[in-house]
C-alpha cells in the first residue's frame, strides 16, 4: 500500500495539468472575481466577500482532483496494472486505500496553498484555526471519497472530466460558491442543503471569521464524513465491474 502512495505522489508531482487545475487556475479565479465584487466595497463588507470567495473557490477547485484520480485508474485499468496487482497478495483494499490516501495528500496541500494565498494577498481571518485545519481535513476526506467511487465508475477520462465538472461547478452554483445562498431561489436554497459544498462553505466562513459554534462543527463534519463513507461504499460495491474491464 506504502509503494501505491509513494509511486502516486511521484507521479502527480510530474503532472502539469494537475498543477493547473489545483492551483494556478484557482488563483486566477480568485483574483479575478475578488477584483470584480469588492470594486467599491470597503471595510467590513469587503472583507465579507473576500472570504466568501477564497473559501469558496478553494472548496469548488479542490473537486477537481477528480480528474486526476479518474485518469490515474483508468490508466492503470488499461496497462493491465489492475489486473496484475491482483494476482498478487495484495488485497484489492489496499490498492484502493493506497490510491485514495495519496490524493489526500495533494488535495490537503492544495487546501492549504489556496488558504495561504488568501492570507498573504488578501489577509482573510483564520480567527479559528483549530476549526479550520479539522475542516481541511475532513473535506479532502470527501472529495477524494467521491472521487474514488467516481473513478471506478466512469469507462472513459472524457467521461470522468464531464462528471467532474457537473459535480464542481454544478455543486458551486447550487452551494452559493458563486453568488451568495440568501439571495438566490428558495428552491435552490433547499437543494443546497444536501450538497457538501454548502455545508463546507458556511463553516468554512463562519471559522475564518471567528462565529462557527460548535454544535455547527459537528453537524457539518456530520455531512462530509457522511458523503466519504457514500463514496468509499460505492467504490468498493463498484471494483469488481472495474476490475473486469481491465486488460490482462
Amino acid at each position: 500500500m506504502f509503494a501505491i502512495i509513494g509511486f502516486e505522489l511521484k507521479k502527480s508531482l510530474q503532472d502539469r495539468g494537475l498543477l493547473f487545475w489545483t492551483l494556478i487556475l484557482p488563483i486566477i479565479f480568485t483574483v479575478i472575481f475578488i477584483s470584480i465584487f469588492t470594486s467599491g466595497l470597503s471595510g467590513s463588507d469587503r472583507q465579507q466577500v473576500i472570504v466568501s470567495i477564497v473559501s469558496g473557490y478553494t472548496i469548488m477547485f479542490v473537486f477537481f482532483i477528480m480528474i486526476s484520480m479518474a485518469d490515474s485508474f483508468i490508466k492503470d485499468q488499461n496497462i493491465g496494472m489492475v489486473t496484475r496487482i491482483e494476482s498478487t497478495p495484495l488485497p484489492s483494499l489496499f490498492y484502493l486505500l493506497g490510491k485514495w490516501i495519496s490524493y489526500m495528500y495533494i488535495v490537503i496541500i492544495q487546501i492549504l496553498i489556496l488558504t495561504t494565498f488568501g492570507k498573504v494577498i488578501y489577509d482573510i481571518p483564520l480567527t479559528q484555526p483549530l476549526y479550520l485545519i479539522i475542516l481541511f481535513i475532513f473535506l479532502t476526506v470527501m472529495v477524494t471519497g467521491l472521487g474514488l467511487a467516481l473513478s471506478l465508475l466512469v469507462k472513459s477520462i472524457n467521461m470522468g472530466i464531464a462528471l467532474t465538472q457537473v459535480v464542481a461547478l454544478g455543486g458551486a452554483v447550487l452551494s452559493g460558491l458563486w453568488i451568495p445562498i440568501d439571495i438566490m431561489p428558495a428552491f435552490f436554497q433547499k437543494i443546497s442543503n444536501f450538497l457538501p459544498q454548502y455545508w463546507a462553505h458556511q463553516a468554512f466562513q463562519d471559522a475564518m471569521s471567528g462565529t462557527l459554534q460548535v454544535a455547527d462543527l459537528f453537524k457539518t463534519l456530520f455531512v462530509l464524513i457522511g458523503f466519504s463513507l457514500l463514496g468509499f461504499i460505492v467504490a468498493l460495491f463498484a471494483y469488481p465491474n472495474f476490475l473486469r474491464r481491465s486488460k490482462g
